[in-house]
């Protein structure tokens, strides 16, 4: 039964660290994250990152009841420092892209965080205010409940998985992903149009477009067609079918 985290007031009256350091949640999710910027998730344990804070692992675990609650604690950070200063315009589309371009930007500048915590749901007071707003633009663009859900859902979905993908490029060593980028120029602009027809007549376009992220574009596309959905007003319930008529006698 994993041990209960100490309530917040409790963790500030304890003595600091060998080091002189008070320890907070804050400095522990920075520390993590540092580590996997340095050295991957296989070199984030509690014993490094306790050697890190110059603090006994035990430690940790007054603020976090295990390793996979101080994940969710760094993705929830990520998405507080994705909203972090932004104010919304009025503008639905143009919040909602504001917001979807941070919270991919905010993954992707800690490739290896993201990776481990974009499928994951927190529960935590940046993921919940990140919904809240997200639902709340729908909402008061005019979408219908059940339509802003279905949005939603698409909206969070394709960030956090166009996130994940575009991080997990990042965290290939330097080598392999500039083979991989390489293969759209020495493999296929090469292709004969007579067995590879389309792959050919889009190559010099494929090499420059392939080796971005499709995020914005898939974003712009998902935002034309809320917007087509919310102009062609509420949708009209089905007409039931009519009875079949009596058989003749």
């Amino acid at each position: 039964m994993p041990k209960p985290v100490v309530p917040e007031e409790k963790r500030r009256r304890r003595r600091p660290t060998r080091s002189g350091t008070v320890l907070s949640e804050g400095l522990i999710v920075d520390t993590a994250l540092r580590m996997l910027a340095e050295h991957g998730s296989a070199g984030l344990t509690a014993r490094r990152l306790g050697l890190a804070l110059d603090a006994d692992p035990s430690t940790l675990y007054r603020y976090f009841r295990g390793m996979d609650d101080l994940t969710l604690a760094i993705g929830d950070a990520l998405i507080g420092r994705a909203l972090e200063g932004w104010e919304p315009t009025g503008e639905w589309r143009a919040d909602l892209r504001a917001v979807g371009a941070r919270i991919h930007a905010a993954y992707v500048a800690h490739p290896h965080a993201a990776v481990l915590t974009t499928s994951r749901v927190t529960g935590r007071a940046n993921e919940l205010a990140a919904d809240e707003t997200v639902l709340d633009i729908l909402r008061t663009a005019g979408f219908p409940l059940p339509d802003t859900v279905r949005l939603y859902h698409a909206f969070i979905d394709q960030t956090l998985a166009f996130a994940a993908l575009d991080a997990a490029s990042l965290t290939l060593p330097s080598a392999s992903l500039r083979a991989d980028e390489e293969k759209w120029r020495s493999t296929y602009a090469r292709l004969p149009r007579t067995t590879h027809p389309r792959i050919a007549e889009a190559a010099p376009l494929l090499a420059r477009q392939m080796v971005t992220s499709a995020y914005p574009t898939a974003l712009e596309l998902l935002l034309e067609a809320a917007e087509a959905r919310l102009a062609a007003g509420p949708r009209s319930a089905p007409r039931a079918p009519r009875p079949a008529p009596p058989p003749s006698p």
